[in-house]
């Protein structure tokens, strides 16, 4: 909306507001060991703990951190299936087929490890 070439927005105030508490009751030690958390992250407990709380509800926290470790699984897959092949054939590997199956490893990992979970997103959709 136009109003004496100003624009003005109709986003209700009440909407970004926040309005409700949710409380606990901490030690005097554990308030302590909070908010020296919250200031290493540079924020106000207050804020930390909202932030902390509104993560976990949302599951973001645990999905971030099961990601990461399938995506070190799937590494350490592809290091075992490149190391372990040659190996059976009877071949041996130098530092150097070593250390380039390292860096594959490293800079394909998680791309791997989402293409998998694309695949196995698909076949649970089917």
């Amino acid at each position: 909306m136009q109003t004496n070439g100003m624009t003005t927005h109709t986003v209700s105030v009440e909407a970004s507001l926040r309005t409700k508490t949710a409380s606990t009751k901490v030690t005097n030690s554990e308030f302590r060991e909070l908010e020296s958390f919250a200031e290493r992250q540079g924020q106000s407990i207050s804020e930390w703990i909202r932030q902390t709380l509104l993560t976990e509800a949302r599951g973001e926290r645990g999905s971030a951190m099961n990601l990461h470790i399938f995506t070190e699984l799937v590494g350490i897959q592809m290091l075992l299936m490149g190391t372990l092949e040659p190996l059976l054939r009877g071949d041996k590997m130098v530092q150097d087929q070593l250390t380039i199956l390292f860096r594959q490893v490293q800079t394909t990992k998680a791309a791997k490890a989402q293409e998998l979970l694309a695949r196995r997103s698909k076949k649970q959709e089917k």
